[in-house]
């Protein structure tokens, strides 16, 4: 949790900073801020409950089904609200998350 939280405001605090909404027209730099520090929260806690079950193989399906949802909701919000091409975007976050699961493995098996 603490890592999520972590996460949450970082990436909500870079996002209000990046930009007072006049540059891109992307709207206030707070709202921004909020909504990218919740999202980021949010995905962060849903990620890391699965290893609150105690069998560990069990834990790391549903972290990977949790994992995979996530991914499509990130996609479709692409493809949604950037007019990303659903099939391109589920290639760009699918890249992503193996990205990050090749660190994970990496720094696990050190």
């Amino acid at each position: 949790m603490a890592t999520a939280l972590g996460a949450g405001v970082s990436m909500g605090w870079s996002e209000a900073l990046s930009d007072n909404g006049e540059k891109t027209g992307r709207g206030s730099s707070i709202v921004r801020g909020a909504i990218t520090g919740a999202a980021t929260t949010i995905g962060g806690t849903f990620h890391t409950l699965p290893f609150l079950i105690p069998n560990l193989h069990l834990s790391l399906l549903v972290a990977f089904i949790v994992v995979a949802i996530e991914l499509v909701v990130i996609a479709w919000v692409r493809n949604k609200f950037l007019h990303v091409p659903m099939k391109n975007s589920l290639l760009v976050v699918t890249l992503g998350g193996l990205i990050v699961l090749a660190i994970g493995v990496a720094l696990g098996a050190s």
